[in-house]
């Protein structure tokens, strides 16, 4: 009874979401309160019917009702209640769910938080929300329905991919998807501004809080995966340019140029084409990540399905939203030229720049994720583009992008004066030089051109996003408060800066070394001892395991005992590895168990990874900044300032 009512909550939901479409875009046409009033309360409606579909499911999860396909495959009574929640949204039907369950979610933020808009916009942008929630709900009902029943109900079900038996992996996702889906907001902002034609300094404003708070999640939820593949997965690795992982990373970047765009179109009601371009795309970007992972023309340990005839879906919605927002977008084009100017030296040059470079770097990554799919498409052939192809191209428009973000934070709107901003910027340059050179060879004694490119640009933006908050706390003559919006964007650059120099001491001094190893026998690795006391076999609630004793030591003295397993699924037979890590601030020492190569010896990955942390402390400040800055007051509701300082 209970999957009956959960889909019958979809259906519901689906009729609110047609009436949440219609109602308020015809109501704002015609000017007719009543009829957009209704957008409003349909969208509270259809949250409210998700958010039961979305309990009947979970229920099914927590008592085991095999009766239901989708739990039956992904879920087993011995799974710990933990993973049988996250197994909600463990693959292709559930995870789905939750994507609508969000965007309704994002709907109803939206229809409480936008008392202050003028009626017929905020009409608009729930029209839109609505238009987009019938897509996916379609996109449920007709090709990935939850609850569908297998009868007779079998005993047990097929478990939990064991990969995503993991506390990281049942809170990744949904953060992953909170920003996915919450650059819908930014694009249905984007599509109201363009309906309506009132493409002013005050719909950037409206729409720059919530690109935040979307791009806060998905940078979270993107570190979160990053962190989760390093340590689950046995290879010791933070990034492999999987594409699903460039899936996720390509909206970050466009959403990255998109917050930026956002604060000139806000301040000076420039760059009104990138802006809407950059919103549209942002979006896009999303819909083509959840064609990949679920369309099933890519192999990934990240991909949920393998139906065509779900990916054949997507791409037509993908499709139409694309090919109708461009329409749209070239209706009201000659409107959007501006008279407004700026200085070759100034801000908006820098954040011009800033844009370009990031679309660079997102389409070299398209085209890296994408030419493998297409060639074999075209020709049937196989053609590989790997980690090596990834790491020289993203470089290439990432160093300069690194060396203009010191600079366009600290450059005056509409011109800047040359002798004056060279005063600000010259000692710190000095210093990040100096830096550059001293940090890679005084703690870790060699250097080389690249360790001096990397650790001086990653200390040129520390610096750089440091001065305007010390020169505020010190209140130096003629500084005025710092704002929040300005504060949180010192504070993401800052964790760039950490991000930086994470990636560049990890990837120069890192160690890795594939050993045999059995009990009583030790090895060396980055001047540090590691001896396999024993190996004993253990047993988790689903899975066996054999774990190993290892002992770390620094020049004689016992620094941590780490315990590496290699586990086998009882259901699926699967054998995983769970990676012993003795984790610091300023380095890892990463033991991995591999294959047994005898009776008591086994193939044992060890690496040393220097600063790696900062990689994800940088992604958590950066995410802290966005925090920050959407506390600004001129972003709360009912806030009727006009005027921009960020």
């Amino acid at each position: 009874m209970i999957p009956e009512i959960g889909q019958f909550a979809l259906i519901l939901s689906l009729a609110l979401a047609v009436c949440q479409t219609i109602f308020p875009l015809v109501g704002a046409h015609r000017g007719d309160a009543a009829m957009m009033g209704v957008g409003r309360t349909a969208a509270t409606g259809q949250f409210l019917f998700v958010a039961i579909a979305f309990a009947c499911l979970t229920y099914a999860f927590l008592t085991s009702d095999f009766s239901v396909l989708y739990v039956a495959n992904h879920s087993q009574l011995a799974l710990p209640t933990l993973y049988k929640v996250s197994a909600v949204w463990g693959a292709h039907e559930g995870s789905l769910l939750l994507w609508i369950l969000l965007l309704a979610a994002w709907t109803l933020a939206v229809a409480r938080f936008s008392a202050g808009l003028p009626e017929a916009f905020a009409a608009r942008v729930i029209g839109v929300l609505g238009f987009l929630s019938i897509g996916f709900l379609l996109f449920a009902l007709l090709t990935s329905n939850p609850f569908d029943r297998l009868i007779p109900a079998p005993a047990d079900g097929g478990d939990l991919n064991p990969l995503l038996q993991d506390p990281g992996l049942a809170i990744h996702p949904p953060l992953l998807y909170i920003g996915y889906v919450g650059f819908s907001v930014a694009f249905a902002f984007a599509i109201a501004a363009m309906i309506s034609g009132d493409l002013d300094q005050k719909w950037a404003r409206w729409t720059r809080p919530w690109t935040t708070v979307a791009w806060m999640f998905l940078t979270l939820g993107i570190a979160l995966g990053s962190w989760w593949a390093y340590y689950e997965l046995g290879w010791g690795g933070w990034w492999f340019w999987d594409a699903v992982e460039n899936a996720s990373f390509m909206p970050w970047l466009i959403g990255t140029a998109l917050i930026h765009s956002l604060a000139v179109t806000e301040k000076r009601g420039l760059f009104k084409s990138w802006t809407l371009l950059l919103a549209i795309t942002a979006f896009s970007l999303s819909l083509l990540g959840t064609f990949l992972v679920r369309s099933g023309i890519i192999v990934s340990v990240h991909a949920f399905a393998t139906d065509p005839t779900r990916g054949f879906f997507i791409l037509t919605f993908l499709a139409v939203v694309v090919i109708g927002a461009l329409v749209l977008y070239a209706w009201r084009a000659p409107s959007l030229d501006s008279d407004v100017g700026f200085g070759l030296l100034s801000r908006e040059t820098f954040l011009l720049l800033n844009n370009v470079l990031l679309v660079v770097a997102t389409a070299l990554v398209l085209i890296g994720t994408l030419a493998p799919l297409v060639v074999e498409m075209m020709t049937g052939g196989k053609i590989s583009i790997g980690p090596p192809w990834f790491n020289v191209a993203f470089l290439v428009p990432m160093l300069p992008l690194i060396i203009l973000l010191g600079m366009g934070m600290h450059t005056a709107w509409r011109t800047q004066k040359a002798d004056a901003w060279w005063r600000v910027l010259r000692i710190p340059a000095i210093v990040a030089i100096v830096l550059g050179v001293v940090i890679p060879l005084l703690f870790y004694g060699r250097v080389s051109l690249l360790l001096v490119v990397g650790c001086g640009a990653a200390a040129w933006i520390v610096i750089t996003s440091l001065i305007q908050p010390i020169r505020s706390l010190r209140r130096e003559k003629g500084t005025a408060g710092i704002t929040r919006s300005a504060l949180g964007m010192s504070i993401a650059h800052l964790g760039m800066g950490l991000f930086v120099i994470g990636v560049t001491i990890v990837s120069a001094f890192g160690v890795e070394s594939d050993q045999a190893l059995q009990p009583g026998e030790s090895i060396e690795v980055a001047g540090f001892e590691f001896h396999m006391v024993g190996l004993s076999n253990v047993r988790g609630p689903n899975f066996s395991a054999i774990e190993a004793e290892i002992e770390i030591r620094d020049d004689g003295e016992l620094v941590d005992t780490v315990r590496p397993q290699k586990r086998q699924y009882l259901v699926q037979k699967s054998w995983m590895t769970e990676a012993g890590i003795r984790a610091g601030l300023d380095k890892d020492l990463f033991v991995a168990l591999g294959d047994q190569l005898g009776q008591n010896a086994w193939s044992v990955r060890i690496q040393y990874k220097p600063l790696i942390r900062f990689i994800w402390l940088g992604a958590l400040v950066m995410a802290l900044g966005g925090l920050i800055a959407i506390s600004d007051r001129r972003y709360r509701a009912g806030s009727r300032e006009t005027e921009a300082t960020a």
